[in-house]
């Protein structure tokens, strides 16, 4: 977990916004969003698909995921 705000370990995310990345997606979310892992992290990426190899710029970070976009 990359978290605990009950006062355990508290890890940080890998990754950071303005930070690019060439990834593959490995696969679609509910919301239809491709996913990427960075060191097992999760990252959404809009407008991709499974099997995409993409350079995305992570554009907003979460406890638990991110949110990046092509570029």
């Amino acid at each position: 977990m990359y978290g605990d705000r009950f006062g355990g370990r508290r890890f940080e995310a890998p990754v950071k916004v303005g930070e690019r990345y060439k990834v593959k997606i490995e696969s679609i979310g509910q919301g239809g969003d491709g996913i990427a892992r960075i060191k097992g992290f999760v990252v959404f990426v809009p407008n991709t698909k499974v099997g995409d190899e993409v350079e995305i710029v992570i554009n907003s970070v979460k406890r638990k995921f991110a949110f990046a976009e092509v570029i």
